[in-house]
């Protein structure tokens, strides 16, 4: 059954007979998909729209420079903000993650967008950032010469590991791999920190054995040097785990929550836009990271699984796995309740 929307169109009325949540799950991905001609994926609810029937300004908060970014010019150049009633001004964030999460928490942004192992632990200490959705999984990657003979991790016992961070996402996500390989991440293996363009010449030089970091950096390093990818975040279960995730500020989902659903089902829809069309999505993003050309920016964005987006409850759970993981590598306070943190930290705003 549907009935007239603001607007004149339909709207799909929940069914008695189930959940609201369970509703929303099924048609998710299905309304709204005449628009664009077809590429619509999100929610079809009203947008958001200021008092005097406006769009609503807001300040999202992103890294220029990260190909798994890319969905924010996306859907800025697509019109998918403008569509759920936003006029999103982007803000291109070089501070430190506390000052990010900081910069959200008290207005100075509305929303970020940031790597979920980076995140969780300042989040730990009580920044009033909500996370509302996943974004996409699979940019992080380790490389080693050829002529190493490493072709896993294991073979990386004993060895010195270049990072760019040493609290990167990428140093924590291969931490957690060493340990759950029985590896030893602070006592079998070393890291050395070196700035992001300097890797590749730590690995020639032979001060590192490999070196870890995200995307477009180490894909182009890897390409360029014709290194050997050891491996990824793509790897057993993290294939299906998200990396890069979307905060909103508290007190605008609590005071208007209309509007952190419009920008989160703005950015899951220009998400799959860009899973489905990663060609135009690297010609948007191009101007981002000349470094790179548009064909090698389509190749990485066709590696990363922005088909995995999740929000509601599968989108908690993998805070709470991501939780339980940072624990065991002390990154962490291992009394931590990862899933009483994973309800806090969370907000289920497409609800």
């Amino acid at each position: 059954m549907n009935r007239p929307d603001a607007e004149g169109g339909e709207r799909a009325v929940v069914p008695e007979n189930k959940s609201r949540r369970a509703w929303l799950r099924k048609t998710a991905w299905t309304a709204g998909a005449a628009a664009l001609g077809g590429a619509s994926f999100g929610l079809a609810g009203l947008p958001a729209r200021a008092d005097d029937g406006k769009l609503k300004q807001l300040k999202l908060s992103w890294n220029a420079g990260a190909i798994c970014t890319a969905p924010v010019p996306v859907a800025l150049k697509q019109g998918f903000f403008a569509r759920r009633g936003l006029d999103v001004e982007l803000i291109n964030f070089a501070g430190s993650t506390d000052q990010l999460l900081e910069a959200i928490a008290t207005g100075k942004s509305d929303a970020g967008i940031g790597m979920a192992l980076r995140w969780i632990k300042p989040l730990e200490q009580g920044f009033d950032v909500k996370l509302t959705a996943g974004i996409h999984g699979g940019c992080m990657r380790l490389l080693a010469t050829r002529s190493s003979g490493i072709v896993d991790l294991q073979g990386l016992r004993g060895k010195i590991i270049g990072v760019s961070d040493m609290a990167s996402p990428t140093k924590n996500f291969f931490a957690i791999t060493f340990k759950k390989l029985g590896i030893d991440p602070d006592s079998d293996v070393q890291w050395r920190q070196y700035p992001a363009n300097l890797l590749g010449e730590a690995l020639k030089k032979g001060e590192v054995h490999a070196v870890a970091d995200g995307d477009p950096t180490i894909w182009m390093l890897r390409e360029s040097d014709h290194l050997y990818e050891v491996s990824n975040n793509l790897c057993g279960e993290y294939q299906t785990r998200v990396c890069c995730v979307l905060g909103v500020r508290g007190t605008l989902v609590r005071k208007d929550r209309a509007t952190a659903q419009a920008l989160t089902q703005a950015l899951l829809d220009a998400t799959e836009w860009t899973a489905n069309h990663p060609a135009e999505a690297a010609t948007i993003f191009a101007q981002y990271a000349p470094q790179a050309d548009v064909a090698q920016l389509t190749a990485m964005l066709k590696s990363h699984t922005d088909h995995h987006h999740p929000s509601g409850d599968a989108f908690k759970k993998e805070i709470a796995l991501y939780a339980d993981d940072l624990k065991t590598v002390g990154v962490l306070n291992g009394s931590t309740d990862s899933n009483h943190f994973a309800n806090r930290v969370f907000s289920d705003v497409l609800v």
